[in-house]
């Protein structure tokens, strides 16, 4: 799950509407909706998460951090480290490598020296899918 498609989800669940009902009223498939919030497709683009925003009512703060979501969530992250030192390329592979077995402990822990304002947060609270 990305951070967009965890917050979608609980926005959704929270006004109790129905996947399918959500999808026909963006114009989308349920297959489409779901795969979002379940991050098995790419970014959103901006003109869904202001799809998304129309339809949910959603204005200012809170269409922007939705926008911003939508920024951080694309599931297949490509880091170029060309010019970048030798550290910087055996950290982003290492990473590549070994994320998928990090504890929600010791992501959190990198979440937090990465972004300590937290602003990489999700609704869920960082660590949590």
């Amino acid at each position: 799950m990305t951070p967009f498609g965890e917050k979608l989800r609980a926005i959704r669940a929270a006004r109790g509407l129905a996947l399918k009902d959500m999808a026909a009223g963006l114009q989308v498939s349920p297959a489409y909706l779901s795969a979002m919030e379940h991050g098995r497709r790419g970014k959103p683009s901006r003109r869904f998460v202001h799809r998304v925003c129309q339809y949910l009512g959603i204005i200012w703060d809170e269409a922007e951090e939705l926008q911003r979501l939508a920024d951080l969530s694309h599931p297949r992250v490509v880091v170029d480290t060309a010019g970048l030192s030798v550290k910087a390329t055996l950290f982003a592979n290492l990473l590549a490598d070994r994320i998928a077995g990090l504890e929600e402990d010791k992501l959190d822990r990198l979440l937090k020296d990465l972004d300590p304002a937290g602003t990489a947060g999700t609704e869920e609270g960082a660590g949590t899918s």
